[in-house]
């Protein structure tokens, strides 16, 4: 049998490769599948099987709900029986205190198949490490820093004894008040196609038998990110067009990085069920893409298609799952239970059951599970070192997004008397964030003490939380708290979410500041002394008028275990901000969805061609205020732009270079800008390069990101940034589904945001 080594290498394609991928209907090359290097060895280990052993892989079980000593002595039959394939949320406990190593063993030297088990568990942002939620990782626009955070999780994991995690997510969001945007990359299917695979390499590794890899599953499979009204496993509805060219790309970019495991999704896309939705798991990912590694399906996801009234029942449940695509069933029972009858009946093939073994044996075989049979507990030294802690701290600094600095109020001074105000100013659990089932808050290092180490003491700080929490509704500590700051020199307000305000099932309807947070800063305004406001939530919050009192304003998101020693390091300039928004910020939840590639509609919205609400005179006719695409009371701008963010100092670009005027196809478009620092400090600029295709047999969006590259300046330092942007990247699928760049006009930007930047234009030629 060829090694796993051998196998990443067949699976490995150019970082060129990776960041330009499309989602073609066109069948990728052979490499993109590992049957070459584990086939033998798979028929070897199938044909050995009975068929109660093959559904036996195929059942995936939370080892969560085995709560008393029956329940798992139970669960250990199955094992030896070859009834499970594998379990979810393995943990160390009284009853079980070597569950991994215990488990594995009774799998691989007391069943009949010996084949082991796989563990899963839910490695999202860390593991006791916990790095900024994946959001905030994305607005680093930095895929070294998401891919060493996931390193650093793997690690830990899997000195646990976890060889595979439910990450990353790669949902294309275009609404905040979904709770799982807080787990996405953001809106851009190029930025979460680059850290996306980012992630999947840092979890995997280039050898993912390595003991310390982890087996990625990139989720979820497909459209759950375009859920109805932001609500949580809500209908999608996709026109085919649309999923192909934005919700589609950063999957297939990641099966092309060589993703062992795809999760499908819980909610219906077009009316079918993802779990059971042969189009996406048959048609795309098997067909076109030649997916190898296997699909496992949400939690309870297969029993949910009965109230999606898809399945009448539990058996027609594991008929459609197992027909549509899903080879691994989790949580649920209902390929053990239901499809030897369904085999009986003649409504499933064993061949059908064979052909989702295969997929399970190959990611197994590709982890070295077969080599690694036991897994053996190093948990101590494995946890929480520096060099994982300095890691999360530099994600973290590397996360902020600074959105207003007047007056140059940030960076703050050692000298000042600050004022530390507000509900999340020092929470060591709810700056970690949602989904840390490991994390713990005695492991954080909050705000507070980073602050008082940071300034010898606590001598300079007034610490008044006034809130009991970011819900809290009372007013009844404003007057104390005014008191207390009186004679602060700037006050440093900590607003935002609690972590228990975002993630699965925590949508929200109204997105501003909860509880009496925005009354608070009315309040704090009244002193008259500078404020700098710093957000931390899972989501971009409705400012309310809030950015237009506070002096500085900064999105912390919600930022893990080193959030205070990183949020101390970028407050007092020793580091600059790097962030940029990975999404588009609203004004108001009436302003959502809102996204910047945008059609332009037929009477597209300028701040001339309408009335502002407050503006319009009683009486006037009709047509007066003016028509075109916007809100009367919101306008057509957002609060701040995708890849907005801004850095102590001012950046400058100029000097547009394009190389000719028209681009043929095949070939490549050669495009250059000054960017400049005429600031202070170093600094890090995020120089972005947006395309717009200005007439197609489609619409096209108003812009549409295609590159970005960092730039490190020196302060009164200029750099030349230069991209070369290929044919192949202006194309897009056209009304019969064929992925093509069309002959044409295009605009061309160089620019800090989705808003702004330097434009030129060129012609694409046959």
């Amino acid at each position: 049998m060829k090694t796993a080594r051998a196998l990443l290498a067949v699976l490995a394609v150019s970082a060129a490769t990776l960041l330009s991928a499309s989602c073609t209907n066109e069948k990728p090359a052979p490499q993109n599948t590992p049957s070459a290097a584990l086939d033998p060895r798979v028929e070897e280990i199938l044909a050995s099987l009975t068929l109660e052993q093959k559904i036996g892989q195929l059942s995936l079980r939370d080892w969560g709900t085995y709560e008393t000593e029956a329940a798992i002595a139970a669960a250990y039959v199955d094992v030896k029986a070859g009834r499970i394939g594998g379990f979810l949320n393995v943990s160390f406990n009284k009853l079980q205190p070597n569950a991994f190593s215990d488990l594995q063993t009774a799998a691989v030297q007391e069943s009949a198949s010996g084949i082991p088990l796989l563990f899963g568990q839910d490695v999202i942002h860390g593991y006791k490490t916990i790095f900024p939620i994946p959001l905030g990782q994305a607005a680093s626009w930095n895929p070294e820093v998401v891919e060493a955070g996931a390193r650093v999780a793997a690690k830990e994991a899997s000195s646990a004894g976890i060889n595979w995690t439910f990450a990353p997510m790669i949902d294309i969001s275009r609404d905040p008040r979904w709770g799982r945007i807080a787990e996405t990359l953001g809106e851009d299917p190029h930025l979460t196609s680059v850290l996306g695979v980012a992630m999947t390499k840092g979890f995997q590794t280039d050898d993912p038998s390595r003991p310390d890899a982890l087996a990625a599953s990139a989720k979820h499979f497909a459209g759950y990110g375009a859920a109805e009204g932001g609500r949580d496993y809500n209908a999608a509805n996709i026109p085919e067009n649309l999923l192909r060219d934005i919700y589609l790309p950063p999957f297939k970019a990641n099966v092309d990085a060589g993703l062992l495991t795809i999760m499908s999704s819980y909610n219906t896309l077009n009316g079918v069920p993802a779990t059971a939705n042969q189009f996406l798991l048959k048609d795309i990912l098997r067909k076109e893409w030649a997916f190898d590694g296997f699909v496992v399906s949400d939690w309870n996801a297969v029993l949910e298609m009965i109230p999606h009234g898809a399945a009448s029942d539990d058996k027609h449940a594991a008929q459609l799952a197992l027909d549509g695509g899903v080879d691994y069933e989790m949580h649920t029972a209902t390929y053990q239970q239901q499809l030897p009858a369904l085999v009986a009946e003649g409504k499933i093939t064993e061949a059908q059951i064979d052909q989702a073994v295969r997929h399970m044996l190959k990611v197994k075989l590709a982890l070295g599970l077969f080599d690694n049979r036991v897994a053996e507990q190093k948990i101590q030294p494995a946890f929480l070192t520096e060099e994982y802690l300095d890691t999360a701290r530099a994600a973290a600094r590397e996360s902020f997004v600074l959105l207003k600095n007047s007056a140059a109020t940030l960076p703050l001074k050692k000298q000042q008397k600050i004022g530390l105000v507000g509900p999340l100013a020092d929470v060591p659990h709810e700056q970690l964030g949602t989904w840390i089932y490991d994390g713990d808050k005695k492991d954080s290092r909050s705000l507070l003490p980073a602050l008082t180490e940071y300034l010898g003491g606590s001598e300079n700080i007034v610490f008044a939380p006034t809130l009991k929490n970011s819900r809290d509704l009372s007013s009844a500590a404003f007057a104390t708290t005014l008191k207390q700051i009186a004679d602060v020199d700037v006050i440093l307000y900590m607003v935002g979410e609690e972590s228990i305000l975002s993630g699965e099932g925590h949508s929200r309807g109204d997105i501003s500041l909860p509880g009496a947070q925005r009354q608070l800063l009315d309040a704090l305004a009244t002193t008259g002394k500078p404020i700098v406001m710093v957000i931390m939530a899972g989501r971009p919050i409705a400012l309310e008028g809030a950015e237009n009192i506070v002096d500085a304003l900064m999105m912390a998101w919600h930022p893990g275990t080193m959030a205070g020693p990183a949020l101390v390091d970028v407050l007092f300039g020793d580091y600059a901000p790097k962030g940029r928004l990975p999404l588009t910020w609203p004004k108001a939840s009436g302003q959502i969805p809102i996204y910047y590639n945008h059609l332009a509609t037929g009477r597209p919205a300028t701040d001339d061609n309408y009335t502002k609400i407050q503006d319009i005179e009683q009486g006037v006719f009709q047509h007066v205020p003016g028509n075109s695409s916007n809100l009367l009371d919101y306008g057509h701008l957002p609060q701040f732009p995708f890849g907005y963010g801004l850095t102590y100092g001012k950046v400058n670009y100029s000097d547009l270079q394009i190389s000719h005027s028209q681009l043929k196809r095949g070939g490549n478009l050669d495009i250059s800008a000054k960017v400049s620092n005429a600031g202070d400090y170093d600094i890090e600029e995020v120089v972005q390069l947006y395309i717009r295709d200005k007439v197609a047999t489609v619409a096209r969006p108003v812009r549409e990101l295609k590159d970005f590259k960092r730039v490190q300046l020196a302060p009164g330092e200029s750099k030349t940034v230069s991209f070369s942007l290929q044919a192949s990247q202006l194309a897009f699928h056209n009304a019969q589904m064929q992925y093509l760049a069309e002959p044409g006009e295009f605009d061309v930007w160089i620019a800090p945001n989705a808003e702004a930047g330097l434009k030129e234009s060129f012609t694409l030629t046959d």
